[in-house]
């Protein structure tokens, strides 16, 4: 069992009153449940004792135990005398139209679940189908222009060997006054460039935790840092960001599984699209601190504000007094995800061990690629500016379709990213995910963002899609949505022993 706890304070702060409710028992049930299924409250947390509980709320001890048993018999509470009780998943459940969901339940997912997604499930050689799967805009105006300007530069690195393990020294610079003139100064040599952001993070998987190290995550997060950090066999440790971050719980959580790594994106998180305000920042390298734990900071979109001219938070690092701050920045999002370009700032100790990590399996990115990205780096405001038209235009207008046709999803306008983290009202989005493939538009249920099965009343939508495009793609939504919620009840998969 966990060694995860919360306690009655805690949980009488995430529940909120309800004890307004009547019957208050229900109402508690009902609350914990909800924590539990939008991952706010991790699985395997032991609850706190029906006296403390009841104390924290001001209800009577009879409330919480009936409570308590409504969420046994409902499977959300397991319970051993002498142990006390902590929070669980039904027994999974099949039906005809849910052959897969099985793999949910121990932490695994497979590319259906939830719908397929990733570069390795393209989509269907039809035009017609929309694919809002994949979270990435086509190439900037000024592409073409970067593209001209780095093959005139390439002749002067041709004549060499072309392996710069650390990347080229005039992106590193570029990269590195970048970060300084957001109040981080940053220095060339703290500056290694990647063969992409997830290449970037898997480097980091390899080089800062070994197997069995709890590493934490946030819930819902982006699904193939899940994947690198399973590959490299460390123990996830998710926190429930889906109504912003909880540094308090986050803390504790941090303190109690002894992470060694911890894994956040802070600028317009993916999916959520929530921006972590900087009193928080600064709490949460104040944990990472205490727990003795580095926080890997993934950056990709925080140069994606939909208003290019509001005020910035401060990068993470700026926090940051010890070198636990590890920033990931990435050219995918802003720029193209065709230039396969990352980069991680560190200290400069760290960056040489990554390095050196690196070439056994990657010797170094690509130089002309890296051209590419200087350019556009140098004109990094006019990108800016373009996709914070393009992307406003597309959230507006996925949100006044959603509003229009699917009136009973619930979701909030982000400031920035690239996509809404919609609320479905009903536990049915792996079953809407694939009734939505079948009516041609890819869509990635919440589950695929989580860790243990939690998630199905979620969805991500992004809106890089141009607006005449996305109306249709709501409409055939609307349709999935409606053959999910009349799909068959699931039904108790028998056990076997």
């Amino acid at each position: 069992m966990s060694t995860r706890y919360v306690s009655g304070p805690n949980l009488a702060r995430l529940l909120g009153d309800v004890a307004g409710e009547r019957p208050v028992y229900a109402a508690l049930a009902r609350s914990v449940r909800g924590l539990v299924l939008d991952g706010r409250l991790a699985l395997r947390t032991r609850l706190p004792a029906e006296r403390d509980l009841a104390a924290a709320l001001g209800v009577s001890r009879t409330t919480v135990t009936a409570a308590y048993d409504r969420l046994r018999d409902e499977g959300y509470v397991e319970s051993r005398q002498g142990a006390g009780s902590w929070t669980a998943l039904p027994p999974v459940r099949m039906s005809s139209a849910e052959p897969h969901v099985a793999a949910v339940h121990d932490g695994r997912h497979d590319g259906r679940h939830g719908g397929r997604f990733g570069k390795a499930h393209p989509v269907p050689d039809d035009p017609s189908f929309i694919d809002l799967g994949c979270a990435t805009p086509g190439a900037p105006a000024i592409f073409g222009e970067a593209v001209a300007a780095a093959v005139d530069e390439l002749p002067r690195y041709s004549s060499g060997p072309g392996y710069e393990p650390a990347g080229l020294a005039s992106l590193r610079q570029v990269i590195a006054d970048g970060y300084a003139a957001r109040g981080v100064p940053t220095r060339p040599d703290q500056i290694v460039v990647t063969t992409g952001a997830q290449h970037a993070f898997t480097l980091l998987a390899q080089v800062l935790v070994e197997p069995g190290d709890p590493v934490m995550v946030e819930r819902p997060t982006y699904p193939h840092a899940l994947g690198a950090l399973r590959a490299r066999g460390t123990r996830l440790v998710p926190v429930g960001v889906n109504e912003g971050w909880d540094v308090e719980l986050i803390a504790g959580a941090m303190r109690q599984a002894a992470v060694r790594m911890a894994y956040t994106i802070p600028d317009f998180q993916n999916p959520t699209g929530h921006l972590m305000p900087a009193a928080e920042r600064a709490a949460l390298v104040d944990a990472g601190r205490r727990a003795d734990a580095f926080l890997v900071a993934d950056e990709t979109f925080a140069d994606l504000a939909l208003d290019p001219d509001a005020p910035r938070e401060p990068p993470l690092a700026a926090y940051d007094q010890g070198g636990r701050v590890v920033t990931i920045g990435s050219a995918s999002k802003l720029l193209w995800g065709g230039l396969r370009i990352g980069w991680i700032r560190t200290t400069a100790p760290l960056a040489r061990r990554l390095i050196i990590a690196r070439e056994p399996f990657d010797m170094a990115s690509p130089v002309l690629d890296q051209l590419i990205v200087r350019e556009l780096l140098l004109r990094v405001e006019e990108v800016r500016a373009e996709r914070a038209e393009s992307l406003l235009r597309g959230r507006d207008a996925l949100a006044a379709a959603l509003r229009e046709l699917l009136p009973g999803w619930d979701f909030g306008l982000p400031a920035g990213g690239m996509s809404l983290w919609a609320r479905i009202g009903a536990p049915v989005a792996t079953r809407l995910a694939e009734a939505a493939e079948r009516l041609g538009v890819r869509v990635v249920g919440g589950p695929v963002f989580g860790v243990d099965g939690v998630l199905e009343d979620y969805v991500r939508l992004p809106y890089v899609l141009p607006p005449d495009t996305l109306r249709p793609a709501v409409e055939r939504l609307a349709l999935a949505f409606r053959e999910a919620e009349a799909a068959p009840a699931a039904r108790q998969l028998p056990a076997y022993v």
